[in-house]
């Protein structure tokens, strides 16, 4: 096993801790607005995987995917600390 496969399977141990936790955090988040953090950071996870992905694969297509991908989960995640913000829904 050389260094480098060793430090790729390591990153993805972390992140499957990493995703774990947050949704941990997700499921037994006292609030709302602790729930859209937790959904924040798995978004932010997710990401992170697909550029992961897109290294060990050699493919920079995962690259645009995650890059449309965080893009789109910051507007919804922003829309949505909206709503809570102020408890309507237009």
């Amino acid at each position: 096993m050389t260094a480098a496969l060793f430090i790729q399977f390591a990153a993805l141990i972390v992140f499957a801790a990493a995703i774990l936790l947050g949704l941990l955090r997700f499921v037994r988040g006292p609030a709302t607005p602790d729930r859209l953090v937790a959904a924040d950071i798995l978004t932010v996870i997710a990401t992170a995987l697909l550029v992961v992905l897109a290294f060990l694969l050699e493919s920079a297509l995962y690259l645009d995917v995650a890059l449309i991908y965080s893009v789109l989960a910051f507007v919804g995640i922003v829309a949505l600390a909206r709503v809570i913000e102020t408890g309507k829904r237009t």
